[in-house]
């Protein structure tokens, strides 16, 4: 028994040089729980910044995978690798660039919206995200938050909404009440789905819990924008959003975008049902805080939010891939051929088998790093020639504004966009949405149902539609929980 215990032992820890490596792979399982420990919802949920750093070590975990299976095994998960390393590299460059702040949204419910300078150019799709660091709060962490802005109605600014929920939005949250007059932020992305499939509904049901409505703003947006196209058939669009509290109510002022609300919103056939669950009566406007509106100083430094690879973005990224792995199959070949052949057909010596595996990641990585760099470089200078004709605010010292949200009683509605939004909305307090009624009385022949929020919310939801009550109801889930 001990000797076999011995000899496990001393083969766990072998380094063979003519097949795959032992003591590569037991590495590799060690850093590979951690990993998958953090991964667990306890973890996830409650310590968030653990399973962050943790998921780092992704790196050494697959370089000492490769070691252990070889360049064999490793070909065969090559295609993956390979596209995973383009767009963590292309992230990369991306997010080594200043971002223009133009200015901040602060809600009295704990929830922000960052605004910030894009070029025309830049394309993206309602409900996408955009990852967001802060280097004044924490120069590694970065985090996704949801695009509420519409790339065609402002087409110079792109904003994201953030919700205060843990240690580093309300650091955030801090930062900006503290009379800062810029703030240093990097970003990458934005990434989103392909197409804007919502359009394609006669009737639009966007079921929403707290924060859950973030996603939903693009929406609207976008179908505040269709709606100026000649001969554009508008889905009728019902919002049901449950809140906690009245205070909640502010989020509904970022349905509307900061600055050039077309009149047109008025034509939109909506109906927006706000669910107060924890308050019987509506409170005087006097004990809500005002909405404040903060513009940041530009700086020379700071650029706006461009496509990595530009307008041509999936032609570039073609042209990257198809090259990078042509140039590898190339250096591979040479290599081979002219160095790893020669040793490896000499009788005295064979070529170690690790080294093989080594060679395909190095090359690999050499190939990627030089030609994304020169396309990403080429596209910079295209994108800072955009970026030269985007008029910037001249403020010369930071401007803060306040206003109370035009859905407290009492409160003076600023605009025909902002009356016709309040008249739209029906706020109903102490009472939770009856979703089975609301969505079983619809009549249209092909209604979409969207849904972002708490997971029971979800799923019961989920469950009406697929019961077969209702042979029009088509559900989505939009999830952002960890």
């Amino acid at each position: 028994m001990i000797n076999v215990s011995i000899l496990l032992g001393v083969q766990m820890v072998e380094w063979s040089k003519t097949w795959v490596s032992n003591v590569a792979g037991v590495i590799a399982i060690v850093i590979a729980m951690p990993m998958w420990v953090t991964s667990l919802p306890q973890f996830r949920r409650m310590k968030f910044e653990l399973f962050f750093y943790t998921h780092h070590l992704y790196l050494l975990y697959i370089f000492f995978y490769v070691l252990h299976v070889g360049d064999a095994y490793f070909c065969m998960i090559l295609p993956g690798i390979f596209l995973f390393l383009i767009d963590r590299y292309l992230r990369f460059l991306q997010s080594q660039q200043r971002t223009a702040l133009l200015s901040a949204r602060i809600l009295p419910c704990g929830l922000l919206e960052l605004n910030f300078s894009k070029t025309p150019g830049l394309y993206y799709n309602p409900t996408s995200i955009l990852f967001v660091n802060v280097p004044r709060i924490s120069k590694l962490q970065w985090h996704p938050f949801t695009v509420s802005s519409n790339c065609n109605m402002e087409t110079d600014e792109l904003s994201v909404v953030i919700k205060c929920q843990g240690s580093w939005s309300d650091k955030l949250y801090k930062e900006l009440g503290s009379s800062l007059d810029r703030l240093e932020v990097s970003t990458e992305g934005p990434y989103g789905p392909t197409s804007s499939h919502f359009l394609r509904h006669e009737c639009l049901v966007l079921v929403s819990g707290g924060s859950g409505i973030t996603p939903f703003i693009s929406i609207i947006r976008e179908i505040i924008f269709q709606i100026q196209k000649p001969n554009f058939k508008v889905p009728r669009v019902i919002m049901i959003c449950a809140f906690k509290n009245s205070a909640d109510l502010a989020m509904l002022d970022l349905l509307l975008p900061i600055l050039g609300t077309p009149q047109q919103i008025s034509q939109i056939q909506l109906q927006i049902e706000a669910y107060i669950t924890r308050e019987e009566e509506q409170p005087m406007t006097e004990t809500h805080k005002p909405l404040q509106t903060i513009w940041f100083k530009p700086s020379p430094l700071d650029s706006p939010i461009s496509a990595t690879l530009g307008p041509n973005n999936w032609l570039w990224l073609g042209a990257i891939i198809s090259s990078s792995f042509l140039m590898f199959l190339l250096l591979l070949g040479i290599v081979t051929r002219y160095y790893i052949y020669p040793i490896d057909h000499n009788t005295e010596q064979i070529y170690h088998f690790s080294y093989r595996a080594l060679w395909d990641i190095f090359l690999v990585c050499v190939c990627i790093f030089i030609v994304s760099s020169v396309v990403f470089m080429w596209c910079k200078k295209q994108n800072a020639r955009e970026a030269n004709r985007i008029q910037k605010r001249e403020i010369s010292t930071p401007v803060t504004s306040q206003r109370v949200s035009p859905w407290f009683s009492g409160a003076e509605l600023e605009s025909l966009p902002h009356q016709s939004l309040v008249q739209a909305t029906k706020v109903h307090f102490g009472s939770r949405p009856d979703f089975k009624e609301t969505l079983l009385d619809l009549k249209e022949s092909d209604v979409g149902v969207l849904a972002c929020g708490p997971r029971k919310m979800r799923h019961d939801v989920a469950k009406i539609c697929a019961s077969g009550l209702a042979q029009n109801l088509h559900f989505e889930s939009i999830s952002f929980t960890l």
